[in-house]
């Protein structure tokens, strides 16, 4: 069933009426992070009637503060795990070629080869770099997607990345990796296409009591609750899995970055990767972003505890950055020129945790793998826990399959491999062409649904910027609350925009959104 992919308040409205009187889905899934929309998504397209309940806003969780990175999986394969590593580099593939293109691009990696970095260290990474060429074409991924990796000499180093230290740079060695526009437009792309299938895709409503063939919904603005059935209840929670259902214990870690003007990195075309001191096969990287931005990441430590809405950095994950980064270049940059920071909280599966602990000899969730896991609890919510973003397509295929087997749901084969997300050329919504100049920036957040952005806004001035220096358009806002879901200024500055992330620029947005909010 194909609909519309809009998401708007007149669409909520009717959607939670029509699931408040449904005797019953076939699937109902709790989350709307990347797991989530990806699972909606896979319902959706095997003709199954599916419904997507999430107690704040699309990506509002771990979804939205990653590295913005399609990992190809060499990180993993370098610590023996070949099955995600291949998977890893398979699924970018995909994403890049097929599923996203308009929103994943090939992102130059530039490992500066500097005095301190011993032969044995420039040796491994050169191991790796080929490495990851291997992977790239065993999942059949093109150069002319992927560049393969190479050497350059000093020159061509400072050119890609213009702060790097010079003194004694014997060149660099440079390879390539996907790169999102944005992870929490990647999960309203997906969200959105879901919807486009006919699942019903509803934030602010929070689900509780959940069993194996019912949840408990409550809608947070009104506070009204009703009951739904459901032949199978997927519990896509993310970090909070835990509190769907108690029998799932995780053990949570927090990355953290920090958020720069390109300026304050001479504005680089490449991501600076800087190795850890006394770290084999860990770096930090400061990768050019949208808006003008570099973002710097990323750490990795045990966050235990509750688990906060909104994680916060740490001063010492601050100085672990900085001070790390800092090895690499020729200037110094201190707090003063951090523009703001965020923190994401990893779903790791406790129980490998526990494997790690007993078989290296430590705790750190570093070494923990990224596996993910299907569970069936005994009240029958079926759980999926860990994993990671590059992987969410394969994710949501392997959970279905498996509530496909334990439930007996009348599904075709999964068909997301080969489906272009809302945006990409050959998707639907993207059909519609308008002559006119685009800005480049709106192109690269919509790809070929870029047109349908200016057409359809009904604003006056569509293509001026929100506010001086930030290229967002007007009708980007507008279009935020008309089509992808925003319903509030948060939705809008945090998570459709990344504006949000620097206090200053949030407080130059701030009146449009609420602008825009308004007239709805």
């Amino acid at each position: 069933m194909t609909r519309s992919a809009a998401l708007n308040r007149a669409r909520r409205v009717t959607e939670l009426a029509a699931l408040a009187d449904d005797a019953q889905v076939d699937v109902l899934v709790i989350g709307g992070g990347i797991t989530g929309a990806g699972i909606a998504l896979d319902a959706a397209t095997r003709g199954l009637s599916v419904a997507l309940v999430e107690k704040h806003d699309l990506a509002f969780g771990t979804s939205r503060w990653s590295s913005k990175l399609v990992h190809g999986g060499l990180r993993y394969l370098a610590t023996g795990n070949v099955g995600i590593a291949r998977r890893s580099a398979i699924e970018r593939g995909i994403l890049m070629t097929r599923n996203a293109p308009h929103l994943v691009k090939a992102m130059p990696q530039l490992v500066p080869l500097l005095p301190s970095m011993s032969r044995s260290s420039r040796a491994l990474v050169r191991t790796g770099f080929a490495a990851g060429d291997g992977l790239r074409r065993l999942a059949g991924t093109s150069a002319t997607v992927l560049p393969r990796s190479r050497r350059v000499d000093a020159a061509r180093a400072v050119e890609l990345a213009p702060t790097v230290r010079t003194d004694g740079l014997d060149g660099a060695l440079l390879a390539y990796d996907g790169q999102l526009i944005d992870d929490a437009r990647l999960v309203v792309a997906v969200a959105r296409t879901a919807a486009q299938h006919g699942a019903r895709i509803l934030t602010r409503l929070a689900a509780t009591g959940a069993q194996g063939d019912s949840v408990t919904l409550t809608e947070q603005v009104t506070g009204e609750t009703f009951d739904v059935k459901a032949r199978a209840v997927i519990n896509a929670a993310g970090v909070w899995a835990g509190e769907v259902d108690p029998s799932i214990t995780l053990r949570p870690s927090r990355g953290t970055h920090l958020v720069f003007d390109a300026a304050a990195f001479g504005n680089p075309t490449a991501a600076l990767t800087v190795p850890i001191p006394g770290e084999l096969n860990r770096f930090v990287f400061a990768m050019p972003e949208q808006l003008g931005r570099v973002y710097l990441g990323l750490t990795d430590e045990d966050a235990p505890g509750p688990i906060p809405d909104v994680p916060q950095p740490t001063p010492g994950e601050i100085d672990f950055l900085l001070d790390t980064v800092n090895t690499a270049l020729a200037t110094t940059l201190t707090t003063e020129d951090v523009r703001g920071a965020y923190a994401g909280l990893r779903p790791l599966i406790e129980s490998r945790a526990a494997d790690v602990r007993s078989t290296k000899g430590n705790s750190r969730t570093a070494d923990v793998s990224r596996e993910h896991a299907v569970v069936e609890s005994p009240n029958g919510v079926i759980s999926v826990i860990g994993g990671k973003l590059t992987e969410y397509r394969y994710m949501a295929q392997d959970v279905l399959d498996r509530a496909v087997a334990l439930r007996g749901l009348p599904a075709t084969a999964c068909r997301t491999r080969n489906l272009p997300l809302v945006g990409a050329p050959a998707n639907p919504v993207s059909t519609l062409r308008a002559p006119m100049e685009l800005p480049l920036s709106l192109v690269a957040r919509y790809g070929a649904e870029a047109p349908n952005v200016v057409a359809q806004a009904g604003c006056d001035r569509p293509t001026e910027r929100v506010a001086d220096g930030i290229d967002v358009t007007r009708a980007e806002f507008e279009y935020a609350v008309t089509h992808e879901g925003a319903a509030t200024v948060d939705d809008i500055l945090d998570r459709r925009t990344r504006i949000g992330l620097v206090a200053g620029d949030r407080a130059l947005a701030a009146e449009a959104a609420a602008e825009f909010l308004a007239r709805v």
